[in-house]
């Protein structure tokens, strides 16, 4: 049966594409917000050992959350490594940095996470996409309040 959701096809593929990136960029942070979870040390242990549970649980909740509306607009979702590191503009952390270094890169990666989200916005809202819109506005606002909240830990 023929997906008749009031969005083209041509344009639920141009937004997928966009959403494939936000779902990498998810991905790619809850990755490394995990692996930090896992190797925080220092003076900040138990804080930082738990808000990064906290988030990396979000995140994980987020990327099912992006991947799904993907496939709601009739489109495959990325789902490998390869393709997220194709997709994504967070780098990689393959060592072990100090705290103040983990919540920086934690940082960096939700202020990427953010940009690719008013994208992903601008595009949704130029094709009258409201259900895709609503959705990355909160993830927005997510990613925003987490690089805060990161940020602040910092000064």
């Amino acid at each position: 049966m023929a997906t008749s959701i009031g969005i083209a096809k041509k344009d639920r593929e141009t937004i997928a594409k966009q959403l494939s990136k936000l779902l990498a960029d998810t991905y790619s942070l809850y990755l490394k917000t995990h692996s930090f979870h896992w190797n925080v040390t220092g003076p900040h242990f138990n804080s930082l050992h738990t808000m990064f549970e906290t988030q990396y649980n979000e995140l994980w909740l987020a990327a099912d959350e992006v991947a799904e509306r993907i496939r709601t607009l009739d489109v495959f979702a990325p789902g490998s490594y390869s393709q997220f590191g194709k997709l994504t503009t967070i780098k990689e952390e393959s060592g072990v940095p100090d705290w103040r270094d983990m919540v920086g890169q934690l940082v960096t990666g939700h202020e990427i996470a953010a940009t690719t989200s008013r994208e992903v916005i601008k595009s949704a809202d130029a094709i009258g996409d409201e259900g895709t819109a609503d959705m990355v506005t909160g993830r927005l606002k997510e990613h925003e309040k987490t690089a805060w909240m990161l940020r602040s830990l910092l000064k």
